[in-house]
């Protein structure tokens, strides 16, 4: 019995390797094209950026790659820290990075259908039965009995269709999809911090700014409270003054809000709760206006951005789900063995007279299923088309992105310049109006209109200003922040390689 199983298993292995010779069910993916166009406005952009009176100019440079340490161009080594420590402890990159570990898990899982499954079978069963098939001697009344079995088991369902390999490349398209994503969630993650970093030293300096207004208001009230008691003033100048100064003093609790609002969301980034942990207090002297701001082509665009990326790993994972489907439609393989000892007692488990062995093989073809597998596949191409449809929308939107923040440079290196005039020429008239007043030459209500000019110029330049560097950042965000196809995957397998605990 023993010297047939060789060529039982010559035979197993040859009919195996004709039924692998079988042709792979469809579509190929095929990687969408990138885009036509060739910019991302419909004007020219300006390429230098200079608002002049000693602001810091910018240039636009086009075909150039994004750094990924882009937050560093900033020279602001606190927020390279913060930035350090986001990334390390953020949950939502945590989680993320389990994620990516159990998709990656599942291509493993994925894979082991290409390969026999073996177990081992043991049973133990009492039967009333023929007991000559076990080899004693018949008797009046069948007798009972416990049989005992032991041996491997043997499976395979060859992949003659290829539906297999769809599988497999589904689950890898989708564990593509999930480092693509954790790219996505560290540069998101990034750009906030930097968002609110760049937040709180703008509402600081404002709060800086109606501080400094108020101390300004005290003095305006000194002095008028001086002239009325010398009889140079009258009593409604007196109210004015302090109408000016409670007025300013309201516009500061609402800017200590916001303050304290992004101090908290900066916290809450890095995973940290907000009775633990301080941010650092940012100002914007604490930041570096980046010169030089490096603009990819469009048709790089699409292979430098997380979501995009992201979104064709998607419509991947959508195509290999029509093969699937495709797959039900087409014959089933599958061949098993089975090799084991069969006794009456323990004892006897391992004797060479109780080897018993089965082999089978089998097919099963799809003949009537009500329309079902034909659906399936039909569903499946449908969500394709789905796929396509979100993926196109995701690069109009990273276009449209990329072009409000190409705008929005534009707009502040002019709007720096005229808050910049504003404001000294405010400063000048607030100072002559004082003087006047000082001298009586000049009523309360002018040198009050003088300073309130003041105040909104101060507030706005310090607003300009913040408003240039967080749009530099959110450009850097729209341009993949220096992320490319090779490196988000890269960094997916280190992630996935070492899991959060």
């Amino acid at each position: 019995m023993i010297s047939n199983l060789p060529q039982l298993s010559r035979c197993v292995a040859l009919a195996a390797a004709v039924l692998l010779a079988g042709c792979e069910v469809g579509p190929d993916f095929v990687r969408p094209p990138p885009p036509t166009v060739t910019a991302y406005t419909p004007q020219k952009v300006s390429l230098d950026l200079a608002p002049g009176k000693n602001e810091p100019a910018q240039r636009l440079v086009s075909g150039a790659a994004v750094p990924a340490a882009w937050y560093q161009l900033f020279h602001a080594p606190a927020l390279d820290e913060v930035v350090r420590q986001a990334v390390a402890d953020s949950p939502t990159i945590a989680a993320a990075q389990a994620t990516l570990a159990q998709a990656q898990e599942s291509v493993a899982q994925t894979r082991g259908a290409y390969y026999p499954q073996l177990d081992l079978s043991a049973t133990a069963e009492r039967q009333q039965g023929p007991a000559n098939l076990l080899g004693q001697q018949p008797t009046k009344h069948l007798p009972v009995y416990n049989l005992y079995t032991v041996g491997p088991l043997a499976s395979f369902s060859p992949d003659v269709f290829g539906t297999t390999a769809r599988r497999v490349e589904q689950a890898a398209s989708l564990a593509q999809y999930q480092a693509y994503e954790l790219a996505a969630a560290q540069l998101t993650i990034t750009g906030d911090v930097v968002t609110e970093a760049l937040t709180m030293a703008s509402d600081r300096a404002q709060a800086d700014a109606v501080a400094d207004i108020v101390a300004d208001d005290e003095k305006n009230l000194a002095l008028v409270r001086e002239k009325f008691a010398a009889g140079r003033a009258p009593r409604t100048d007196v109210l004015i003054a302090e109408s000016q100064l409670t007025g300013d003093r309201a516009l500061l609790p609402p800017l200590q809000q916001q303050l304290a609002v992004a101090e908290d969301a900066l916290t809450t980034l890095i995973g940290k709760y907000p009775a633990e942990w301080s941010p650092p207090a940012f100002v914007l002297s604490d930041f570096t206006l980046p010169a030089d701001l490096p603009i990819s082509v469009p048709s790089a665009l699409v292979h430098q951005r997380p979501d995009i990326l992201a979104a064709e790993a998607q419509l991947h994972a959508a195509s290999a789900a029509i093969g699937v489907a495709t797959g039900q439609m087409y014959p089933s393989v599958n061949l098993s063995a089975s090799l084991a000892t069969a006794a009456v007692d323990p004892d006897s488990l391992f004797n060479q007279r109780g080897l018993v062995w089965s082999m089978l093989g089998g097919i099963t073809a799809p003949i009537f299923h009500g329309g079902a597998l034909e659906a399936q596949k039909q569903g499946a191409v449908d969500a394709f088309r789905a796929s396509a449809a979100t993926y196109r929308q995701v690069v109009v939107q990273a276009f449209g992105q990329v072009a409000d923040a190409l705008r929005a440079l534009d707009h502040d290196a002019r709007l720096v310049e005229a808050q910049r005039q504003a404001l000294t020429v405010a400063d000048t008239s607030r100072s002559l109006q004082r003087l006047g007043y000082d001298a009586g030459k000049v009523d309360i209500l002018k040198l009050i209109d003088a300073e309130r000019s003041y105040q909104q110029a101060r507030i706005g330049y310090a607003r300009a200003v913040a408003q240039r560097d967080l749009d530099t950042a959110q450009l850097f965000v729209a341009m993949g922040g220096g992320w490319t196809e090779e490196q988000a995957l890269a960094g997916g397998r280190r992630a996935a390689g070492n899991p959060a605990p």
